[in-house]
């Protein structure tokens, strides 16, 4: 028998999750203005060595890597960032009129790293990317936009953490003050840290083997060497998120894991306990030359990303209501006329927006009724030989505990009013028509 791969699964009974967080990631997209974006699941492996970073643990250890037929490198896609930014920049999508230009996406990534809590080896993400502002305020609301979402769906339990890198000029210093910091302490840094302190510092930051060691602890703060125009530009992020009410702590250890980012960089935490270690719900920040870098214009950004199965053990863990699946209408039929009829009338249902289901294996009436329960159907709708013949139909609610006999060409009507509490004033379509 034939088995998934280690770190992929079956969405099966949680798909209800999947639609509910699809669907407020539609809303909320539409509340901030952004755009939907969808690019192809692999790139040439070049894209993500330049834009994700060499020294990151995400192209150094992580990525699926290939040559197709024709020899060229492929990588399937580990986050979304870097083919947005592609697709920005072979679109010309900088040349747009509205400023700036803000998109969505929602896909599956590949990383090859071990399986664990709410962490795969396929797994879905959302993320956003606002080009062409160099804004505090920008930086703010794109974090407002994942509050918010994470609000849609009812989560309660997380905290915004928040830091800054600054620019060239202020991760330089940076750069150089921890080089000096943690140089005496090598000796007993993992074997990664003293290949990041040569590569990029900053890295070092980011390991979970020696993060609660003491040299980690007393490393130097990035805010306490950012430019004036650096801390001008975090003093606003911080101003406009205190102006709509969100909360955030800063947290100086926060670098994230890319090397793209510059200026702002945040995190927001789970704060149940439901995701244990793996608590990072939403990540994101300011990357203001990676279009640059991929041969694009100058354009400063700013976005994040969101791990779908993470979020949906918090909403598992949480107050999120998830409905069971259900139709409106279940046709229970007696006799091979009322089978065929019933098949007419859920057509006639279903192009007014009306779900149906049917019997398709000629079981008794009690089995049927079974059915309509197993499918959480509002109405059963009986028809027999007399239906057939009278055009009429038996319709119980089972809501209301009604039974009424209608004409066909009322049902639809019928239906649609108990559903709504409002009439149909479309007479002419087809799904009135009942024939």
């Amino acid at each position: 028998m034939y088995q998934k791969m280690k770190g992929t699964y079956d969405i099966t009974t949680e798909i209800q999750y999947f639609h509910a967080v699809e669907k407020a990631i539609q809303s909320v997209s539409r509340l901030f203005n952004y755009q939907e974006i969808r690019t192809p699941h692999f790139e040439a492996s070049e894209l993500f060595h330049r834009g994700v970073g060499e020294d990151t643990d995400i192209v150094g250890k992580e990525t699926y890597d290939f040559k197709d037929r024709g020899g060229r490198s492929l990588t399937l896609r580990p986050e979304g960032t870097a083919g947005v930014v592609r697709a920005y920049i072979e679109n010309k999508l900088y040349a747009e009129k509205r400023v700036p230009q803000k998109y969505y996406y929602y896909g599956s990534s590949f990383r090859y790293e071990r399986p664990q809590k709410g962490r795969f080896r396929e797994f879905r993400q959302f993320g956003v990317e606002a080009f062409g502002a160099k804004s505090g305020e920008l930086d703010a609301e794109v974090i407002a936009y994942a509050v918010t979402l994470f609000r849609a769906l009812k989560l309660k339990n997380f905290i915004v953490h928040l830091n800054s890198l600054g620019g060239k000029d202020s991760m330089s210093r940076y750069r150089k003050a921890l080089k000096e910091h943690f140089k005496p302490h090598l000796d007993k840094l993992c074997e990664d840290c003293n290949r990041r302190y040569e590569t990029n510092p900053l890295r070092i930051l980011d390991c979970k083997i020696d993060a609660d060691t003491k040299p980690f602890k007393k490393a130097p703060k990035s805010i306490d060497h950012l430019t004036d125009e650096d801390r001008k530009h975090f003093d606003t992020v911080k101003a406009a998120l205190t102006a709509m009410g969100i909360d955030y702590k800063i947290d100086h250890s926060l670098v994230r894991g890319l090397d793209y980012y510059t200026d702002t960089v945040f995190e927001i935490k789970d704060t149940s306990a439901a995701l244990g270690a793996q608590d990072v719900l939403c990540g994101g920040g300011r990357y203001d030359h990676l279009v640059e870098s991929l041969g694009g214009p100058s354009t400063p950004a700013v976005g994040f990303g969101i791990g779908i199965e993470r979020l949906i053990i918090a909403l598992q863990a949480g107050d999120f209501p998830v409905p069971e699946p259900s139709v409106h209408v279940y046709l229970l039929t007696l006799g091979e006329e009322a089978r065929i009829e019933a098949l007419k009338i859920a057509n006639m249902l279903r192009l007014g927006g009306i779900s149906c289901e049917t019997d398709f294996l000629n079981r008794s009436m009690k089995a049927q009724f079974k059915q309509s329960t197993h499918h959480n159907a509002r109405f059963v709708a009986i028809i027999g030989e007399e239906e057939v013949q009278n055009q009429t139909v038996n319709l119980k609610d089972q809501k209301e505990r009604s039974e009424e006999t209608l004409a066909v060409q009322d049902l639809y009507n019928a239906i649609y009013e108990k559903l709504t509490g409002k009439q149909d004033d479309c007479n002419d379509c087809e799904h009135k028509k009942g024939e």
